[in-house]
């Protein structure tokens, strides 16, 4: 069976790691399941991931890491020219894609045009990153976002996710993007070439019910809500149901094993 695991208030909030979870991945290993780590987080690349993981006691099989940067880029052409307002993973995912990347950061009308702008988390945004990419939309360029989070989980609290950028964006246009990551299809479509497809036996597990619940409901696995990041118990009941609740990775690799 495939266990599909967020990252971000599953197996860590920040910089720091969830008690237990490293211990519950090797735990679903050892009964032979297989793992796999989807993250709607675009601005990390996937060898910081990878790295921070291995920090904390989880090893990652090539292609266990698939992110929302990977999931955006895959609708993009190669050979397009991109006006990017995120950060260095979605710019990784483009390049490896063969996509010319350029920077909203400094992209100016005069510079000619692009042909797609893609929107992730970043914390350099700001008012002229805005106008650089509302000026691209309005001239005629196709508007994807890598996902459409409204927060992110950090140690410290939650705070503004890549969602609300992209919100931004969206109002200065007035026109809706394309969302890659969870839980729409794109990113379903990469879960299901490295896993079981629909109908095969799958758990989602993640923290947010209506991007990881609704992501487990587009893969056709069980969704597995745990209670160590976004969601808390007094939040109960949401929507979608979940199929298994706990407090942490731990208790539900527990219950489930």
């Amino acid at each position: 069976m495939a266990w599909v695991l967020d990252l971000d208030g599953v197996l860590w909030l920040g910089e720091q790691p969830v008690p237990g979870a490293a211990e519950a991945v090797a735990r679903l290993r050892a009964a032979g399941e297989q793992v796999l780590f989807a993250t709607n987080n675009a601005s990390a690349r996937v060898s910081e991931q990878e790295a921070k993981l291995a920090a904390f006691g989880v090893s990652v099989s090539p292609d266990g890491v698939v992110t929302a940067a990977q999931a955006v880029a895959r609708l993009v052409e190669p050979g397009a020219r991109a006006l990017v307002a995120g950060g260095p993973g979605l710019v990784e995912a483009l390049e490896r894609r063969g996509v010319a990347v350029v920077d909203s950061r400094s992209f100016e009308p005069t510079d000619g045009r692009v042909d797609v702008v893609v929107v992730g988390f970043h914390r350099h945004f700001d008012y002229e990153g805005l106008r650089r990419s509302a000026a691209q939309i309005d001239r005629g360029a196709r508007f994807l976002a890598a996902n459409d989070d409204a927060t992110y989980p950090t140690a410290e609290g939650v705070i503004p996710g890549g969602g609300s950028i992209v919100a931004a964006i969206a109002y200065a246009t007035r026109q809706q993007p394309e969302v890659a990551g969870k839980p729409y299809a794109p990113m379903a479509d990469l879960v299901h070439a490295l896993a079981g497809g629909p109908g095969e036996a799958g758990v989602m597990v993640g923290d947010r019910p209506e991007t990881d619940g609704a992501f487990a409901v587009t893969l056709g696995y069980k969704f597995g809500l745990v209670l160590s990041g976004v969601t808390r118990r007094a939040d109960l009941p949401v929507e979608p149901t979940p199929d298994l609740v706990a407090a942490d990775l731990a208790e539900l690799v527990e219950n489930v094993l």
